[in-house]
């Protein structure tokens, strides 16, 4: 996303929300890197959930990642 990506309206929303809310973070780091979360089944169920970031602060919704987790069926 580059340095871009701090003109979005979104990333200074979700700054904003994390400052309100009183998150402090560090200044170490790539800091350009976008993140995502993935949840993968056991054996052959592949990706179950797949979320990237599309830009700075996006996040996951936790219900997702729970119900995702829950179709995980156990090898035997």
């Amino acid at each position: 996303m580059g340095g871009l990506g701090f003109i979005r309206l979104g990333v200074w929303q979700n700054f904003m929300r994390a400052w309100r809310s009183g998150y402090q973070g560090n200044m170490n780091g790539e800091g350009f890197i976008l993140g995502g979360v993935f949840v993968i089944g056991a054996g052959e169920q592949g990706i179950l959930l797949e979320h990237r970031e599309k830009e700075f602060g996006d996040k996951v919704d936790t219900a997702d990642v729970l119900e995702a987790v829950k179709k995980i069926v156990p090898v035997k």
